[in-house]
């Protein structure tokens, strides 16, 4: 069985940094473009980053970068999300998601795994 889970949500005040992770399980994800993707209440699923099967390549959302860094260790069959100066717009449920082409895909409709996400909330 597939899976992706993720871990590493919570509460975060201004300015906080948070590190979430995604292992996957049932098969080898090394070829695979992995992607996080975020959802907030009563908004659509929304691109955040991507990486690569290498690591080599990485692509982020305009408004995060410099804020959030995307990572994986294939060896471990493990995708990270670094996110660091939160801001309140960063709650959403956050989810991991795979795309075996290995293609560099923006939409959420290319990716084939997802996980069940992980909730990121800013506390005031």
């Amino acid at each position: 069985q597939v899976q992706l889970v993720e871990s590493g949500g919570g509460l975060v005040q201004a300015g906080g940094s948070l590190r979430l992770s995604c292992e996957a399980s049932g098969r080898t994800f090394s070829s695979d473009t992995m992607a996080w993707f975020r959802q907030a209440p009563g908004k659509e699923r929304e691109f955040v980053a991507l990486i690569g099967w290498s690591g080599a390549s990485t692509a982020y959302a305009d408004s995060l970068k410099g804020r959030f860094t995307i990572s994986r260790d294939n060896a471990k069959n493990a995708l990270y999300l670094q996110m660091n100066s939160l801001k309140p717009e960063d709650t959403a449920v956050y989810s991991c998601a795979a795309n075996p082409s290995g293609g560099i895909y923006y939409a959420p409709k290319y990716y084939v795994y997802w996980g069940q996400g992980t909730q990121v909330t800013f506390s005031s």
